[in-house]
């Protein structure tokens, strides 16, 4: 789990109540987020990522909660709708995240940057997801998808990847990707 685990359930079971913010509505559902947020983290090089982007933050996963964990890179977290912007801001302030930047805007709104990783759930399908991104990606760029049962309908083969299920849940790694 995360150092602030219980705290950060707390935070959101009660700004949850007002807000809306996400389906999570126990601390049971929200610790299950936790982690499915950081299960995929065991197939990942985390000491050589230093800039990531989480495309969709929404209530803070995965986004946050890998930036609650992985302290050493800086989080770019998109999140366009801004009641949820709002209860990331509170997380950040809360927690005292020095490694977040909460951006409340579309990630095709914003100027581009190389990100070492790149994470979305449950925002779109796969290659409309890439094509939104592609600017941050790089060929060292690792893009990590939380996806459900279509991931394989969704995935060139072509394209470098692995495929990692547990549950309901594939997590989809990109890796390699070329350059744009």
């Amino acid at each position: 789990m995360i150092e602030y685990s219980d705290d950060f359930c707390n935070l959101m079971l009660k700004y949850n109540k007002i807000h809306n913010i996400t389906g999570a509505k126990t601390k049971q559902q929200i610790e299950e987020n936790i982690e499915d947020s950081l299960y995929p983290l065991k197939y990942l090089h985390v000491n050589r990522l230093k800039k990531a982007i989480d495309i969709g933050t929404g209530a803070g996963f995965p986004g946050l909660i890998l930036a609650m964990k992985l302290k050493d890179t800086h989080f770019s977290l998109f999140e366009p709708i801004a009641k949820k912007s709002a209860f990331l801001h509170l997380a950040k302030s809360t927690f005292n995240l020095q490694n977040v930047d909460i951006i409340t805007k579309r990630v095709e709104e914003f100027p581009a940057f190389k990100a070492d990783l790149i994470t979305s759930r449950a925002v779109t399908r796969t290659q409309t997801l890439l094509e939104l991104c592609k600017n941050f990606i790089s060929q060292k760029s690792i893009v990590l998808l939380y996806k459900g049962s279509s991931v394989q309908d969704e995935i060139d083969k072509s394209v470098n990847h692995e495929i990692y299920g547990r549950g309901n849940r594939n997590y989809l790694i990109l890796r390699n990707l070329n350059d744009n």
